[in-house]
């Protein structure tokens, strides 16, 4: 019974965006972790299916279950190995289990399909070979990348240098590592390589973060003893990357509406070192431009909730008048939070990003808001980047698994124009200006 309970809290919170599957399911303690990963993972594969089925059957309404405690229960029973618990649930299940199982065969029926595999989403089908790098950010806070390849290497790590080349990543295998062709203080391993358990993260030493996550904070690159804003911190990793690129000086303001992530992060930020910031349970939108307490800040890094259509484990399919009501109201939201991140009067560099693949939440949000607001102007980033932003905003970054060998990611950053007056101000060491 606690599985299940566990895994349905977890993948409410996955598919909420409140964190990743992995992470989430090792901070839970549970006694049997892959066990919980694999209903969890699984279950959030088949969701769709599993939605169809439960609606179908009308089983919320004539078992009070809730949905996400539906959904791995139905799983297990149609799809996994079989209803683990006793009790009460698994009398339940059974009594439905004939009524589900027809709804099963019926949906495979109308598609055509022999197989369970089968009924997954295309995206999902076609990512099932995809096998993303295991990307370690060492936390320079708490140490450095010199250390922490010798601690590796002690440790029977084999370090295999700068790869000439992103194929490279592709044949990591076992204890071999490399060094990031892009992020000089990004480690990369292969994919299968797990470090819940490894001294290094516990210590707080290393962050779990996939590379595209990294890019934002990077490419900010926040002067030493700056003012900053992470406008949708949680769950914290990019708040932390900026604090260790201040090197702990300064001010960074980090701000999230949701108080229980906004608990996690704290604890987050304590393990890795971080003190410079200040944390916040506000709604960003709500928060003053003209607060005497930001009238020094110069950067923001805003990272607004997406679709996350990016994420690999998350892909799903929705029906099309569905998905496109969606996207439009997320596309609303990022904007409206643009708008108003530009109007910190001493505002000079802000990156947006998204772990989306949409325009509509990427390239059309930043094209709505430069033409509203003349004074900024996108600024050209890593101009060796294999994957650029949809014309004509290449500019811009993009990201993907066959790409890049990351989850799918968005990046822009604008700029402020320097009055006519002024003399220009060099930009982001990482960055050409584009006028």
């Amino acid at each position: 019974m606690a599985l299940y309970l566990k895994a349905a809290e977890i993948l409410e919170k996955v598919e909420q965006k409140r964190g990743a599957v992995k992470t989430l399911v090792y901070d839970s303690k549970f006694p049997n972790i892959k066990q919980l990963f694999a209903l969890v993972c699984e279950t959030q594969k088949y969701s769709s299916v599993l939605q169809e089925i439960i609606n179908s059957t009308k089983l919320l309404k004539e078992t009070k279950l809730r949905i996400h405690l539906a959904k791995v229960l139905v799983y297990d029973l149609l799809i996994g190995h079989g209803v683990k618990c006793g009790g009460a649930w698994k009398t339940t299940m059974l009594k439905h289990r004939a009524r589900l199982q027809a709804a099963l065969a019926r949906i495979k029926i109308k598609r055509k399909v022999s197989r369970n595999q089968d009924l997954l989403p295309s995206s999902i089908q076609q990512t099932q070979n995809d096998v993303i790098p295991r990307y370690v950010r060492v936390n320079t806070l708490k140490t450095s990348l010199e250390d922490v390849i010798d601690y590796l290497k002690r440790e029977g790590f084999s370090y295999q240098g700068t790869p000439g080349r992103l194929e490279d990543l592709d044949r990591l295998s076992g204890k071999m590592f490399l060094c990031d062709l892009h992020l000089k203080d990004l480690l990369v391993f292969s994919g299968k390589t797990d470090f819940h358990d490894h001294f290094l993260y516990k210590a707080g030493h290393i962050i779990l973060q996939g590379k595209a996550s990294c890019l934002p904070a990077f490419l900010l690159n926040p002067p030493v003893g700056s003012h900053v804003i992470d406008a949708c911190a949680a769950p914290g990793n990019k708040t932390s990357h900026l604090a260790a690129i201040m090197k702990n000086k300064g001010k960074l303001f980090a701000f999230d509406l949701d108080a229980k992530r906004l608990s996690t992060m704290s604890t987050l930020l304590l393990r890795a070192g971080v003190t410079c910031h200040k944390l916040a349970n506000q709604d960003f939108l709500k928060v003053d431009p003209q607060n005497s307490e930001y009238k020094e800040v110069k950067y923001i890094l805003l990272d607004p909730s997406c679709s996350g259509s990016g994420m690999v484990c998350l892909r799903d399919e929705l029906p099309e008048t569905q998905e496109d009501g969606r996207l439009q109201a997320l596309a609303a939201f990022q904007l409206h939070c643009l708008y108003h991140a530009l109007q910190f009067p001493q505002l000079e560099r802000i990156v947006y990003s998204t772990c989306s693949i949409h325009s509509q939440e990427n390239e059309e949000v930043v094209t709505a808001c430069l033409q509203r607001n003349p004074g900024f102007r996108l600024v050209h980033l890593l101009p060796d980047w294999p994957e650029r932003g949809h014309e004509p905003l290449t500019q811009c970054l993009r990201a993907s698994t066959a790409k890049t060998r990351t989850h799918g990611f968005f990046v822009a950053m604008l700029e402020r124009r320097p009055a006519q007056s002024d003399k220009e101000t060099p930009p982001c060491q990482h960055t050409i200006v584009i006028c």
